[in-house]
């Protein structure tokens, strides 16, 4: 049996494949087996133009779709990014108002405790120099005190001279 099989890109004569079979010493039977075969092989194995077309075209629209996807999921994920980054600003904008309202705070604590050291300060130093004074005055006392002593002593010492001589 002879088979001529046209496919969309490929054309096999079994006739001339079977006569070259012959001619080289294969049987009839044998000769037509081989064909057969290859026919089958052929039929069954190899992709036509029209088999990679009909892949083509399932890969194109699977393409598309897997494009459509991704765009619709970028939509998405900018959308989020933006969103969440306008959270951030709104959270910054939160944290700016409280770090200056803190800011101010501690200005006005530092100022407060500032004028309460400027204040002990001045306490102290008047009452020091009450201290200096009070002590001056003693230390003037007991050295008048002294000097008197020693006036004193002085003149009984001349006096204690002047009968003695």
């Amino acid at each position: 049996m002879v088979y001529n099989i046209i496919m969309t890109t490929l054309t096999f004569d079994t006739l001339a494949y079977s006569k070259k079979l012959r001619a080289v010493g294969f049987t009839e039977e044998q000769a037509e087996a081989q064909a057969e075969t290859i026919i089958n092989l052929m039929t069954e194995q190899l992709a036509t133009k029209t088999d990679l077309k009909e892949v083509e075209l399932v890969l194109r629209r699977d393409l598309k779709e897997v494009e459509a996807g991704l765009k619709r999921d970028i939509k998405e994920v900018e959308a989020g990014l933006k969103r969440d980054i306008k959270e951030l600003e709104v959270a910054l904008k939160e944290i700016e108002v409280a770090l200056k309202r803190d800011i101010k705070e501690l200005d006005l604590k530092f100022e407060l405790k500032m004028k309460e050291l400027e204040s002990n300060l001045k306490r102290d130093i008047k009452e020091l120099e009450t201290s200096l004074k009070r002590d001056m005055k003693e230390m003037e006392m007991s050295i008048t005190i002294k000097l008197g002593a020693i006036v004193t002593a002085g003149i009984v010492v001349v006096a204690t001279l002047v009968k003695l001589l």
